[in-house]
């Protein structure tokens, strides 16, 4: 049995219905939906139920939902977002995404799928500087961090940062999918940022965890044959989910990634994905609910940027105890980008100092982890 990050439950939001399974257990139990939230619920098929029950301070939030129904609510005392017509994403989800709803329609082409209108939504909205799509977009990204704090409430998160260019079917991708299903099998939770690279052989990792050891030598012999989303995003997602249609059931990971860079399609072996439209809310989140730690896998300026961002709240202890940081590979960060110098200089004489560590092999990261989080 492998971990899974742990799923929405109702003691963390006690108060927010986004299923309607859901919402017909706190009918069934309440008898009311005053002061609740209901999230992105289609309630066309409950509108004799919301024509009786009490909704005061209740708030709706983009649920389809009778003429009728809706004005009693609103008569109620209940605030009422209609949901947003036109629109290929919805902003008041209630849930993280998953590869197939992202991915649909990718049987067509790449440009077809809901990720990419998404993307092509979000560029042309953002050149014509309307203050209603960036509201939109606000409301979407603080839903999807709800979501996700819903999602990881009581995991063990160690966060997995490295480029985008490392290419399928090298040894770098391989020793990255190995790392992610040994942090898997070790009882932690793993999340990337969500995008190809480093990234998805992470997540890939912790979608093998639970099959024999083959499993991964031969996904990875299957996804060589489309090592980059450059220059078809088609057919190197394609190839995942052939992998996925091969070994259906993987294990569950976490990959963030933003629709900020467009170029960079989120990886389909994440069982959840929270995609953002703003990149530093990503970001600062994705390093935030690394609560057990991070590993540095070698990059560019992007993991350099990471290093340090995840290295300042360690510095002042912003957020409690200072979380583990295992820089991967010390040719790449003391010669090529020497950021580890650096990094040991900002930690000397703190808490962190304890909480660093560089490692020369991949395979020595996830003992690290464990060894620095005690």
């Amino acid at each position: 049995m492998h971990p899974t990050p742990a799923q929405p439950h109702r003691a963390a939001h006690d108060h927010e219905i986004e299923s309607l399974a859901e919402f017909d257990e706190v009918v069934a139990e309440h008898g009311s939906l005053a002061r609740f939230r209901i999230q992105a619920v289609d309630l066309t098929g409950r509108t004799d139920v919301l024509l009786r029950l009490d909704a005061t301070g209740a708030v709706f939030l983009g649920c389809p939902m009778d003429p009728e129904a809706a004005a009693r609510v609103r008569s109620a005392g209940a605030l009422v977002f209609p949901p947003v017509p036109g629109l290929p994403f919805d902003p008041y989800r209630g849930l993280t995404y998953t590869p197939d709803e992202l991915f649909e329609s990718l049987a067509e082409e790449y440009e077809a799928t809901p990720d990419a209108q998404a993307y092509a939504w979000f560029q042309r909205t953002k050149s014509d500087g309307d203050v209603f799509a960036s509201m939109l977009r606000a409301v979407h990204d603080d839903a999807v961090s709800d979501a996700l704090d819903e999602l990881l409430a009581g995991a063990r998160v160690v966060g997995v940062m490295g480029g985008h260019a490392m290419a399928r079917g090298t040894d770098a991708y391989a020793g990255a999918a190995r790392l992610g299903r040994e942090l898997t099998r070790a009882g932690f939770t793993v999340a990337t940022g969500g995008g190809p690279g480093a990234m998805e052989a992470a997540n890939l990792g912790a979608y093998a965890a639970p099959f024999a050891d083959d499993m991964l030598e031969d996904a990875l012999r299957l996804l060589a044959k489309a090592p980059s989303f450059r220059p078809s995003v088609t057919e190197w997602a394609r190839a995942a989910f052939e992998v996925r249609e091969r070994w259906p059931g993987g294990g569950e990971s976490v990959g963030i990634p933003t629709w900020f860079y467009g170029h960079e399609p989120p990886n389909a072996f994440a069982a959840h994905i929270a995609k953002y439209f703003a990149n530093a809310t990503r970001e600062d989140g994705l390093l935030a609910r690394s609560t057990a730690g991070v590993v540095f896998l070698p990059g560019a300026a992007g993991t350099v940027q990471e290093i340090f961002d995840n290295a300042t709240p360690n510095y002042y202890e912003s957020r409690g105890e200072p979380a583990p940081m295992v820089l991967v590979d010390s040719g790449h960060w003391t010669r090529e980008l020497p950021a580890w110098p650096l990094l040991q200089a900002l930690a000397r004489g703190r808490a962190m100092e304890s909480r660093i560590t560089l490692v020369d092999r991949i395979e020595q990261a996830t003992a690290a982890i464990k060894r620095l989080g005690g």
